[in-house]
């Protein structure tokens, strides 16, 4: 499997940290120190499917291909629209792919690295995909809590991939893993069952999350993650050009660095603008990478999302 193409769309309200120091007590500084993020784009009345259609017809136009060429569209989200009918569905009816199947897959910030995992062994030679990850996680947040209000954003990323007919995969190595033991750690959407009949109409739950716990998991588990992926690809760290990580936290990119060894250079960020995408956070850092030439064909890359689930997951694969 190849990536042809990338694309990224993120809603135009921006919502800076001093914006939210008017919600809560909390202030720039505070926020900047902790996690890198200045800044975040919210949806004004935007859905999850509207930021996944964006990217998937930008997709399509830079590729010259109809909708119908598609065969198979994936969205990883944590913030669907709704349960049913899937994002995947909505997006696939939106832009006429009418020969594609599509579904979603929840596995939130380590999402569009399962998907791809997953959609590479669903497609046959000669078959094109669309892989989204979009989020709407303002939805989601109780925006007078600062201990997770300050962390998110809404957008949406993806790829349009190919599988080849001939020649070996684009992606050379894998390491995926869950640690449902700790999936208290990181939630959001909960819904309640009916203690009695009849009863009131559940409520989703905002986020909430032991956010030292997750900065334990994530610093230990993804050094660990994206060395058992290049160990499989057969390369070793130093070979990989660039690390594409998941933008939950600088200071847990950081970490990632240091605990490998390598030069922080080698791992572009842009939490400060888009703060914690979730599953879309990677593919909109790969789309703006390729955008500014920083990503250049034949590279040797490094996908790696870690989150809610817990769950971790890494891609090598040859751009």
């Amino acid at each position: 499997m190849r990536i042809l193409e990338t694309a990224s769309y993120v809603p135009a309200r921006v919502v800076t940290n001093d914006e939210l120091s008017q919600l809560m007590d909390t202030s720039d500084e505070w926020i900047t120190t902790r996690t890198g993020i200045k800044q975040r784009h919210i949806s004004q009345g935007e859905t999850t499917s509207d930021l996944a259609v964006n990217v998937a017809n930008q997709l399509l136009a830079k590729a010259g291909l109809a909708a119908e060429q598609v065969a198979l569209i994936v969205v990883a989200t944590m913030s669907p629209d709704s349960y049913t009918p899937s994002t995947a569905a909505i997006v696939q009816g939106q832009i006429g792919a009418t020969k594609a199947v599509a579904f979603d897959l929840s596995a939130a910030c380590s999402g569009f690295v399962y998907a791809l995992h997953t959609v590479e062994r669903l497609l046959n030679p000669g078959q094109r995909a669309l892989v989204i990850g979009s989020e709407v996680l303002s939805k989601l947040i109780d925006w007078q809590d600062r201990t997770t209000a300050v962390l998110f954003g809404d957008g949406a990323g993806g790829v349009l991939v190919e599988q080849e007919t001939t020649g070996p995969s684009h992606v050379l190595g894998e390491h995926l893993a869950t640690f449902g033991d700790q999936a208290d750690q990181l939630s959001a959407g909960q819904t309640t069952p009916l203690t009695s009949f009849p009863g009131p109409v559940t409520k989703v739950a905002p986020f909430t999350m032991n956010g030292r716990a997750v900065y334990r998991f994530a610093t230990h588990e993804v050094p660990t993650s994206i060395r058992l992926a290049a160990q499989q690809a057969g390369v070793t760290i130093e070979d990989i050009d660039a690390f594409l990580l998941h933008q939950a936290n600088a200071r847990i990119i950081d970490q990632v660095a240091k605990r490998l060894q390598l030069d922080r250079q080698r791992f572009p960020i842009n939490i400060n603008e888009y703060g914690n995408t979730s599953a879309a956070s990677e593919p909109i850092l790969f789309a703006e990478e390729v955008q500014k030439g920083h990503l250049r064909r034949g590279d040797l890359v490094a996908l790696s999302g870690f989150g809610g689930g817990l769950t971790v997951g890494t891609l090598i694969l040859r751009y």
